[in-house]
């Protein structure tokens, strides 16, 4: 067995013999020069002992030094007898060949002269690891069966020069070590099994890779039986990485990307066992791509030369100027890749603003009067010819005649929001001009024919299509304006709670719940509300019913003296309609904030202006900005040529709309 079997030991003093040969070479020894000594034998020994500040690496030292004997199975049991807790290390490796030499070499590791001879997969090298067990527990007990003859005991204190070798009392008849600490230090009461667990399948990940070692954790404590598998990676592994050369020795680098913020960072290793879990607390590589967050892995060095005491540290020597060097190229990758993936990242989530500003848009504008907004209108009279109306539904709400082309919630043909929400409320996509608000097709009979993949070519609904019972019921428009003495069209759509049309046993009533004004009917899916002679604000509600369920909604119409200018078919600043992209151009120092261009539907955001550096800084305050721009805009393109005030009345009105969804 190896030598990092390290214990403390009652040593006698000792003086380096080279500077007995100085003294005996010269006879008047010159005084200004010498050959340093260890004065005190015991005290350096404490200061060894309580230099490792980590009971997890302590017990990493433990089982690297059964891995080191060739184990192929290592078990750490944790649990309590006679009132005290203990820690058992476990394994069937080749077992201590001598007792006496491990407590009285201290600091001379067998393992060095191994590793000067060729020998490959060994750690350990300064004959100290086993004195960490003054961090973990009192009392330490290591039993082995050396080659030939019976197995001896090793028995040591904290804070004690003194050790007994003994044989085993128990029986022992298999090759192996066991380490057995007891009683355990209080505040050792909290490292449980798990913690053992995911310490070690860092701390180890190469050397259990490469070594094919089998590691079990069975916490008696807990009642639970663990197994350390070497940690993984979870983000994708980059390929084509340039590989680091140095004369000094290999370096093996395995990078990962990962979503900002996920990994843990690139951990430093040398030669399988982690050093750092992060690289970046070495200064020189305190900086990108190391600190970018979009990286994790690890990058073993097996030349570095490590701080002897507590193992979690690096000399910095020219072994790290030259790992430095080494990795340049390296770093070179990292950044493309990670600005590759940004790039990537900025434009999916472009993709899902957008979608949560067209959604926004499509709810505002079914709040908002239809003939007064245009722009998300995508449907051209190619699209609606051959789609008539269903008789009695007066086109839709709020397209009387004679009003310009009116802008339901969102595109009838799908090109404003293909990824928008089936269910973003009361006022979805398809209130196209027109035709039906649902987006259903009537038929030659009028009646609505949903088409979907659920209905086969005859015709006939699938089983699932069928509405349920009644659920709620929608008003359109929720808010309207309307002239003195005009008229403003009604409609009340029955729902299942999927969201499906009810379309029978469903009679619905309406009734002017505030202000003045009539109905051209109480009773009826359709109704036209004439308003009064006088400006005021009228409640119309509707109520459905179907047997014994009953629901209701409410439409909230201002009723004005002066009706600001709807725009009038063939005007405006709109070339296509239909939900508009958006995209970026840098202009830092010029004021504005974004471009309308109508022919190419498409906003310029200014991604050098300092309201959007500001906004950026989080999504949510982004998204927001974003969603005043397109507000701004379309006001803008829906009502040119009027006058400030108005235009600055219709943008705090869309944005009071728009604002609980970009939440």
């Amino acid at each position: 067995m190896d030598a990092s079997y390290l214990v403390t030991g009652a040593q006698e003093n000792y003086s380096h013999p080279m500077a007995r040969s100085s003294t005996r070479n010269s006879k008047q020894p010159d005084p200004s020069q010498g050959r340093l000594r260890i004065g005190n034998q015991w005290n350096a020994i404490r200061i060894i002992a309580l230099s490792q500040n980590n009971p997890l690496k302590a017990i990493a030292e433990f089982v690297e030094n059964s891995i080191d004997a060739r184990a192929r199975n290592v078990s750490i049991v944790r649990g309590k007898t006679r009132g005290e807790q203990y820690l058992k290390v476990i394994d069937d490796g080749e077992g201590i060949q001598d007792f006496r030499y491990v407590a009285t070499h201290i600091g001379d590791s067998i393992k060095r002269r191994l590793k000067e001879q060729g020998t490959q997969g060994i750690q350990g090298e300064f004959g100290i690891g086993l004195l960490s067990f003054w961090t973990v527990g009192e009392e330490l007990t290591l039993t082995s069966c050396p080659a030939e003859g019976s197995a001896l005991r090793l028995h040591l204190v904290k804070d004690s020069p003194d050790y007994t070798i003994r044989p085993s009392r128990e029986l022992f008849d298999r090759a192996g070590t066991t380490l057995h600490i007891q009683p355990l230090l209080p505040g050792m009461k909290t490292l449980s099994g798990e913690k053992i667990q995911s310490y070690l399948a860092s701390e180890l990940r190469d050397r259990i890779t490469r070594s094919g070692v089998s590691i079990r954790i069975i916490d008696r404590t807990a009642r639970k039986d663990l197994v350390v598998e070497p940690r993984r990676f979870h983000g994708r592994l980059l390929h084509g990485l340039p590989e680091p050369r140095t004369p000094l020795g290999e370096i093996y680098v395995e990078c990962y990307l990962t979503e900002p913020g996920a990994g843990t960072g690139i951990g430093l290793y040398r030669q399988g066992t982690r050093v750092f879990p992060d690289i970046t607390r070495i200064d020189a590589f305190r900086r990108p791509p190391w600190t970018s967050g979009y990286v994790e892995g690890i990058v073993d060095a097996s030349f570095l030369q490590l701080t002897p005491g507590t193992r979690d540290g690096i000399i910095y020597d020219a072994a790290l100027d030259s790992l430095v060097d080494a990795l340049v190229p390296v770093e070179e990758a990292l950044t493309a890749a990670i600005e590759e993936h940004r790039r990537a990242e900025e434009e999916e989530a472009s993709k899902a603003m957008l979608r949560r500003i067209t959604r926004a848009l499509k709810e505002a504008f079914a709040m908002l009067p239809a003939e007064e907004y245009g722009w998300l209108s995508a449907r051209t009279e190619g699209d609606r010819r051959g789609s008539g109306t269903a008789p009695g539904s007066g086109g839709g709400a709020g397209n009387g005649p004679g009003d310009g082309p009116a802008g339901g919630a969102g595109s009838g043909n799908g090109e404003a929001d293909p990824g928008a929400d089936a269910e973003s409320g009361s006022g979805s996509a398809g209130d196209a001009p027109g035709g039906d608000p649902e987006g259903d097709s009537p038929d030659a009979s009028g009646i609505a024919v949903a088409e979907g993949p659920g209905r086969d070519p005859s015709g006939q609904r699938a089983f699932f299509e069928f509405p349920g019972p009644l659920y709620r019921v929608d008003v359109r428009p929720l808010a309207a304006r309307v002239a003195v003495g005009g008229e403003c069209a009604l409609r009340a759509v029955p729902r299942d709670k999927s969201r499906r049309v009810v379309d029978s046993d469903v009679t619905i009533s309406w009734v002017i719940e505030q202000g003045g004004g009539t109905l051209d009917r109480e009773q009826g899916e359709f109704v036209n509300y004439r308003a009064p002679q006088e400006p005021e604000l009228a409640v119309i509600r509707a109520v459905a019913r179907q047997d014994q369920l009953e629901c209701e909604a409410r439409s909230t119409i201002t009723v004005t003296a002066e009706l600001p200018g709807a725009r009038s078919a063939g005007t405006g600043a709109v070339g296509r309609q239909g939900m508009p992209g958006y995209t970026y151009r840098y202009a830092p120092g010029e004021l504005w904030r974004s471009r309308y261009d109508a022919e190419q539907s498409l906003i310029t955001v200014n991604s050098g202006h300092a309201d959007f550096v500001f906004a950026a800084r989080q999504s949510a305050s982004k998204l927001r900005y974003l969603g005043r721009l397109f507000a701004k805009e379309i006001v803008l393109a829906n009502f040119p040529g009027a006058p400030r005030g108005e235009l600055l009345e219709r943008m705090v009105e869309l944005e009071l709309y728009m604002d609980s969804s970009l939440r």
